[in-house]
C-alpha cells in the first residue's frame, strides 16, 4: 500500500512538470579540426518506483546509455559531451527534468550572414526550444544569404535535435551602422550592393518588426566589425578606431533603444563580446579590443535602464575562438583555437551550438534574475593567468587531459 502511494505521488509529480524540452548530449571527438558526432541519449525523466522522502524531493533523475564510437583524426582527440535542447513530439506532452521553453516566444537575431557563426547557433537553439525566429542580415550579404537558404544550401545545418528544420519566419535587410534614413551617406545610398534594397537602418528594421509581428520577447546582437583590426592599436586612424566602436558597440545600444518599445516586458537581450575586452591579445587590433570593452561596460548600463523602463534583461556572452568565416578576418584564429586547446581548464574545441545553448539558457524564464552579466563560454580560459604550454614551464608536472 505504502508502495503504491508513493507511485502515485511520483505519477502526480510527472504529470505536473512544465513542458519544454528534452535534452540530449552529443559525443564528439574535439580537435582542432572538426570530426564527426553522434547522438547519445539522456534521458530526464522520473521513476516511477517507491523512493524515500529524501529522494522524492529531487524525482527527476539521469539515466545514461553510451554509444561505442571511434575517431579517426590526424590530431590529438578530446571527446566530450554536449547537451543540446530538443522540444518534445507533441507541445502539450508534459516533460520531465528542468525545461527551457521559449514556445510562444519570438526573437530577433541581428547578424545573421551564414550558417557557421555563433549568430546561426543561438537561431538554432532558441528555435529547438520552441522561438519564432526573425533574422536581420547585412544588406551586402542578403542575397547570397536568401538565396542559399532558398536552394537549401543550409538544410544540413538547419536540422533541429528532433529531425525538423529551422524555420526563419522572415529575413531583415540590416545595416546597424545607421539608425535612420537621414544618417546613411549618399555614396552607400549609390552602392550598387544596396541597390534592391529599402528600409534597412536600426529604426526602420525596429519599424517593419513592429509592423509584421507587433513584438518581441528576445533581442540577440551577433555584430561586429573593424575595418582596421589587422592593425596594431598604435597605427589605428581615428576613422578606423571609432568604426570598430560603431559597428561592434554602439550598434548594441541603438538596436536596444530602437526595438526596446516592442519588447514584451520579461523578454531578454544578449550581445557577444571576447576577452579581449579586458585581456591584451596581440594582433586583435583597429580599435577592436576596446569596442569589446564598451560593449561589456554599456551591458551594465543597459541592464539597469532597460531593466527599469521595460522590464528587459540584457547580458552579454563572452565567447571563446570560433573559425567561423567572419573570424577568418582577424588572421591568426586557427592560432587561438589552439592556443585555447593547450591552455583552457577544459581541453576541447569550443563548438558554436554550446554558446547557443548559454544563450538560449540566458533568455529563458530559468534566468529571470540574470542582467548586467558578462558570462564566459571560453572552457574556462578567462580564467587562466598564464599559458602552460610556456617553454617556462617545461619539467613541471601540468596536468593534461586524461583524453589526450
Amino acid at each position: 500500500m505504502a508502495s503504491a502511494r508513493l507511485q502515485t505521488l511520483h505519477l502526480a509529480m510527472a504529470a505536473n512538470t512544465t513542458p519544454g524540452l528534452q535534452i540530449t548530449a552529443v559525443k564528439q571527438c574535439t580537435s582542432a579540426s572538426r570530426c564527426l558526432s553522434k547522438l547519445s541519449n539522456v534521458d530526464f525523466g522520473f521513476e516511477i518506483k517507491s523512493r524515500s522522502c529524501t529522494e522524492l524531493k529531487s524525482s527527476s533523475y539521469v539515466s545514461l546509455t553510451k554509444l561505442d564510437q571511434s575517431y579517426n583524426s590526424v590530431s590529438v582527440k578530446y571527446e566530450r559531451m554536449v547537451p543540446k535542447a530538443m522540444p518534445v513530439a507533441s507541445d502539450n506532452a508534459p516533460v520531465s527534468g528542468l525545461p527551457i521553453d521559449l514556445r510562444g516566444k519570438r526573437a530577433f537575431i541581428a547578424g545573421i550572414a551564414d550558417d557557421n557563426g555563433y549568430g546561426w547557433a543561438i537561431a538554432k537553439a532558441l528555435a529547438a526550444a520552441g522561438a519564432e525566429i526573425l533574422v536581420g542580415t547585412w544588406v551586402p550579404a542578403l542575397n547570397i544569404f536568401e538565396t542559399s537558404l532558398r536552394r537549401g544550401k543550409f538544410d544540413e545545418s538547419r536540422v533541429l535535435p528532433d529531425g525538423s528544420l529551422m524555420e526563419i519566419a522572415k529575413v531583415y535587410p540590416l545595416d546597424a551602422v545607421f539608425d535612420s534614413p537621414e544618417d546613411v551617406p549618399e555614396d552607400v545610398k549609390a552602392n550598387k550592393r544596396y541597390a534592391g534594397s529599402s528600409n534597412w537602418t536600426v529604426k526602420e528594421v525596429a519599424k517593419s518588426v513592429k509592423q509584421d509581428f507587433g513584438t518581441i520577447d528576445i533581442l540577440v546582437h551577433s555584430l561586429a566589425n573593424g575595418p582596421e583590426v589587422s592593425k596594431p592599436l598604435l597605427e589605428t586612424s581615428r576613422k578606423g578606431y571609432l568604426a570598430a566602436v560603431s559597428a561592434s558597440s554602439y550598434s548594441f545600444v541603438s538596436l536596444l533603444r530602437h526595438f526596446l518599445p516592442i519588447i514584451n516586458p520579461g523578454g531578454a537581450s544578449i550581445s557577444l563580446t571576447y576577452i579581449a575586452s579586458e585581456r591584451i591579445i596581440p594582433g586583435y587590433g583597429g580599435g577592436m579590443s576596446s569596442a569589446k570593452a564598451a560593449l561589456e561596460s554599456d551591458t551594465k548600463v543597459l541592464a539597469f535602464e532597460a531593466g527599469r523602463k521595460q522590464k528587459v534583461r540584457v547580458n552579454t556572452i563572452s565567447a571563446g575562438p570560433l573559425g567561423s568565416r567572419a573570424a577568418k578576418a582577424i588572421g591568426f584564429i586557427d592560432m587561438m583555437i589552439n592556443y585555447s586547446l593547450e591552455n583552457a581548464p577544459l581541453q576541447k574545441e569550443l563548438y558554436a551550438e554550446e554558446v547557443g545553448n548559454a544563450a538560449a539558457f540566458l533568455v529563458s524564464p530559468l534566468a529571470s534574475a540574470i542582467t548586467g552579466a558578462t558570462i564566459y563560454v571560453d572552457n574556462g580560459l578567462n580564467a587562466m593567468g598564464i599559458g602552460v604550454d610556456s617553454p617556462a614551464f617545461e619539467g613541471l608536472d601540468i596536468p593534461k587531459d586524461n583524453k589526450s
